[in-house]
């Protein structure tokens, strides 16, 4: 499992799987009795990642005071930044804790609501939006990782800044994605 997150962590989730076995000192059919598929060794890395991020936002859920919103986002930004290799598939292309998944859903939505009630984040912001901000934060990490690794907090704290509302609270001009948009853009791309 290590030689497999440092692998995908250096070359992303499409590496092959000879090379895992080759990082991890294994044969090809020593890796494949523990993992029929790649698919299945992607899926043993992602499971816990999924649990963590329910646990999260089931913990940020059960405070919420406005805030509590902003600290997932980061929360996530960091759980994003720390696996790299995999996160391209964390939001999806797994099948892996979907339930843990779902679960960090519904908390992100009532933590939005909350944050919306509270006059920290625009009225007119929608879960589909917080979703291309977690796609957002996965591609700066990926791209500024060797040099920068902590780029993409700078990147959310400006996402952050311009989910906030404003004196000038004009809506925004573009429709935000609908859950099926969303639903597919994942479905394609992770």
């Amino acid at each position: 499992m290590a030689a497999a997150e440092q692998i995908f962590g250096q070359q992303g989730p499409d590496a092959s799987v000879d090379e895992l076995a080759d990082a991890a000192g294994v044969g090809m059919g020593t890796l494949y009795r523990h993992f029929p598929n790649k698919q299945a060794l992607v899926d043993e890395i992602i499971a816990p990642r999924r649990r963590e991020l329910a646990a999260m936002a089931n913990s940020a859920d059960a405070q919420r005071h406005g805030m509590a919103f902003e600290w997932l986002l980061v929360e996530v930004g960091r759980l994003q930044s720390e696996q790299p290799g995999c996160v391209a598939r964390l939001w999806d292309h797994s099948d892996a804790e979907r339930a843990s998944l779902e679960d960090f859903r519904r908390h992100l939505a009532v933590l939005l609501a909350d944050a919306q009630e509270a006059g920290r984040i625009r009225a007119d912001v929608t879960p589909s939006d917080i979703s291309m901000v977690f796609w957002s934060v996965r591609e700066i990490v990926r791209i500024t990782r060797p040099v920068a690794p902590k780029a993409w907090r700078r990147h959310l704290e400006l996402q952050l800044a311009g989910l906030r509302p404003t004196c000038d609270s004009s809506p925004l001009q573009h429709p935000p994605l609908t859950d099926a948009q969303a639903k597919e853009i994942m479905r394609t791309t992770g």
